[in-house]
């Protein structure tokens, strides 16, 4: 489902309060500033041992074959709250963190701060860790199905790096319409705990989540 706004209407602020959660809802559009790698925190380890993990999100050095590169961005505010937000062609009240494809030679950095600005308008963010592997989800077949039909190739699942970025910009930043470079994909969208993000996101991916803030989960203290 596409949204079509007049450039005026989409440089309004919306806010609008769920029922569900006490979330804020926003939207707007605007600097990319990562920091330098002498500067830069060393990625957090993850607890690859803990007993709890799937099968599915153990991390991997290489993407397995038939899983399809991708990338996922932890935006995190001086409250240490994550961005979260709905996707527009999900009829689940179901939230995710940004994330997008990797081009064959693009380097994933390169690709975290791009899905960004063209997902939520986002330029104004640094880069303050990441996890250093690989982590794999598997499409339910329903979901399977679906996005074969979209991207005209069989996927068996995503294989991500994550990114933890914080943002240094305000809130009237934010634009769902992305860059006008590519279809707004997301809807309402909220700066949220990241338990809340977890226990809203849709189930087949909970387990790379709960790795991601795992990894992270220092940079939240």
């Amino acid at each position: 489902m596409a949204v079509r706004l007049s450039r005026q209407a989409a440089s309004l602020s919306l806010r609008c309060c769920c029922a569900r959660k006490n979330y804020y809802f926003h939207s707007a559009t605007p600097r990319i500033t990562a920091i330098p790698p002498h500067k830069r925190r060393k990625p957090t380890p993850l607890g690859v041992g803990n007993r709890d993990l799937s099968q599915s999100s153990v991390g991997l050095e290489s993407p397995p074959e038939g899983y399809r590169k991708n990338v996922g961005i932890c935006l995190i505010n001086p409250e240490k709250k994550v961005f979260g937000a709905r996707r527009l062609d999900s009829r689940q009240d179901a939230w995710q963190m940004p994330q997008g494809g990797v081009g064959d030679d693009e380097d994933p950095r390169v690709a975290a701060m791009r899905e960004l600005r063209e997902e939520t308008g986002i330029v104004s963010a640094e880069l303050v860790a990441e996890v250093p592997f690989w982590l794999t989800y598997d499409f339910p077949p329903d979901v399977r199905e679906k996005l074969t039909i979209r991207w005209g190739r069989e996927w068996k699942g995503q294989a991500q790096r994550w990114f933890l970025l914080k943002f240094t910009g305000k809130d009237e930043e934010v634009n769902l319409l992305g860059d006008g470079k590519e279809k707004p994909e997301l809807q309402d969208w909220a700066w949220m705990k990241p338990g809340d993000v977890i226990e809203q996101s849709v189930e087949f991916v909970r387990p790379v989540y709960k790795q991601v803030f795992r990894a992270f989960a220092p940079h939240f203290q």
